[in-house]
């Protein structure tokens, strides 16, 4: 029986999604689809006042000047009540407007240690776990969809309902500077953490209690040329050396038959393929004939970020990601995007370039149709004409509760992975027991009752080093955020932490966002140990045996940058002779 309460039909909960949204969008203005298929940057604070930082609008003018329902979230709240608050005074906003369309609020991942206004955002919430490539290291789907579900919980109870991952390439290139977000080096355990990280979030299938999942990047963007990011010009070829093109789409079909309901194809543009070459989102081959016709995709596509608009970011051009088509116009690269199946446009706001499109008939307002539909189908499975608005009280309750807390710092140490552990004296350096005296660099030591730090190697039992893996600063604006280039230390800083470990034994933790060639600290370091993301206090923890690390490394480790530049971008474990391979990892007992 239909809802008596719902002035039109797109409101009444009783009929299907799909027959709703296309009732709504019967009711639509041009300007209001057009605004659908924009999915805006918004950031946190006063719904009414323009963020000056980011040269980005106020929320209101992009929800009732712009028509926008879909904003993309950066920066951060106080507390999770705030952030319920700031998101239900936005939904209040849109619901008095137009036609009460309210926002679906979407975020890149907030879950990890890296901060990367491209990639992913610290955030004081929620629960803090390792990187995607982390929990690849502990090789359990099961532990992956009970991430997914914490976050989804999360997330659902200050009002984020889209995750713009999982991040689900094969990381095939080890200097790519995005491969800590994957699952690793191998398509088999990618293609198995994908459908559970997917089932996590949305569970068996979208709805009033999910958050919607959005698989990147189509169709996989490990195989970057040399390693580069097609973030930037330098990096904008996709290059399939060793003939892998269809073992990177594995883990995509893995997402399609678990319901996953958006994907986002990568900027790089395929070289040496039978595809045209320009980027993935302007492909129709690759987005309408292989995802939507051959894979049977009928889901939500999303384009990566800016490629219509060049713009400046922190103080650098950022030229619009529109490879193979940047003589093209705004408008020209908006006619291009649709006629290759896209449904909505990421990180942009141009909306009037669309607007202009159809009135002057270069793009029929029946093809908006189709992508609006198929947009707000989702939005109203989300559940949020029903239920907009976030619970103030379940937000403070839920977001970074004690157990979501000790379940994140429980993978963080058991995701660590024992490289070399020496003996001295017949006993393995690690763990280390007993009172000691510690030179110690970028770790908190000061929690261990047993340790006494000292200033010099000198004066020291042991040494114990907390690193980064190795790369060549960029720069300026988004650059500098990229941990891209070399996979070695500078020969300065190999001299000097050859000479810490030639002084005193010495323990290395490396922070692997990347794979690293550890050259000959390999031989002089007392014990390697590796995590993806981790807080001192549970570096410690496996430091002291308090707990035990776990994890499987989930790439090679190559032996020199030589054998990297040998191999080819496409193809897993091709270096030459790699110093560690992809499975590695002691335990105390061994």
């Amino acid at each position: 029986m239909p809802d008596a309460s719902a002035r039109f039909p797109y409101q009444d909960p009783t009929l299907a999604p799909a027959a709703r949204a296309r009732d709504l969008v019967s009711r639509m203005s041009i300007e209001d689809k057009a605004g659908t298929m924009f999915l805006s940057i918004v950031s946190v604070g006063p719904v009414d006042e323009p963020n000056t930082m980011f040269g980005l609008p106020s929320l209101a003018s992009l929800a009732i000047n712009h028509r926008l329902t879909h904003l993309y979230v950066i920066g951060d709240a106080n507390d999770s009540r705030e952030f319920a608050q700031w998101v239900n005074s936005a939904q209040e906003l849109a619901l008095r407007s137009g036609l009460g369309i309210p926002i679906t609020f979407s975020t890149d991942p907030r879950h990890g240690f890296v901060d990367n206004p491209a990639a992913s955002a610290l955030s004081s919430m929620f629960s803090l776990w390792p990187e995607s490539i982390g929990l690849a290291a502990l090789r359990s789907p099961e532990l992956v969809e009970r991430f997914a579900d914490i976050v989804r919980q999360e997330y659902v109870s200050v009002g984020l309902r889209s995750a713009l991952h999982p991040q689900i390439d094969v990381a095939t290139e080890p200097r790519w500077a995005r491969a800590g977000a994957t699952f690793g080096e191998d398509a088999g355990l990618t293609t198995e953490l994908a459908a559970a990280y997917v089932r996590g979030l949305q569970g068996e299938k979208l709805g009033s209690s999910s958050v919607s999942a959005m698989a990147k990047h189509f169709p996989g963007g490990g195989p970057q040329k040399d390693g580069e990011d097609p973030h930037f010009t330098y990096g904008k070829e996709q290059v399939y050396p060793g003939g892998n093109f269809r073992s990177h789409l594995a883990p995509f079909i893995a997402a399609i038959d678990a319901g996953v309901a958006s994907m986002m194809p990568y900027y790089g543009m395929p070289v040496g393929t039978e595809y045209e070459e320009v980027g993935f989102a302007f492909n129709k081959a690759i987005v309408t004939d292989l995802l939507r016709t051959q894979l049977g995709f009928d889901g939500v596509v999303c384009t990566d970020f800016g490629l219509l608009t060049d713009i400046e970011i922190l103080g650098a051009p950022m030229p619009a990601k529109a490879w193979g088509l940047e003589t093209k116009t705004r408008q020209e690269r908006i006619v291009r995007l649709l006629d290759a199946g896209v449904d909505q446009f990421g990180g942009e706001m141009c909306t009037e370039e669309l607007v202009t499109a159809v009135r002057l008939g270069r793009v029929p307002e029946s093809r908006l149709d189709e992508s609006v539909v198929r947009l707000l189908t989702q939005k109203i499975e989300l559940g949020l004409f029903e239920h907009p608005l976030a619970d103030e009280e379940q937000a403070v309750t839920i977001a970074g509760n004690d157990s979501f807390v000790a379940e994140g710092a429980a993978a963080q140490r058991a995701s660590m992975t024992l490289l070399s552990n020496t003996e001295r004296d017949g006993v393995p350096t690690l763990p280390i027991t007993g009172a000691v005296k510690v030179y110690a660099e970028n770790i908190d030591i000061s929690s261990e009752a047993d340790w006494t730090r000292v200033d010099s190697v000198e004066e020291a039992d042991l040494a114990v080093l907390h690193l980064s893996a190795p790369f060549e600063p960029r720069g300026p604006g988004f650059e500098l955020f990229f941990h891209a280039g070399s996979l070695e230390f500078t020969p300065e800083e190999q001299a000097r932490l050859r000479g810490i470990c030639e002084s005193v034994p010495t323990v290395i933790d490396i922070t692997l966002d990347r794979a690293a060639v550890l050259g000959d600290l390999v031989d002089c370091a007392a014990a390697i140990i590796a995590d993806y993301g981790a807080s001192d206090a549970a570096r410690l923890d496996v430091l002291t045996g308090r707990a035990t690390p776990q994890g499987r490394l989930p790439f090679d480790l190559p032996s020199s940058m030589d054998a990297v530049r040998d191999s080819r971008e496409d193809t897993p474990f091709d270096t030459e002779s790699p110093t560690f391979r992809f499975g590695h990892g002691l335990g105390y007992t061994d």
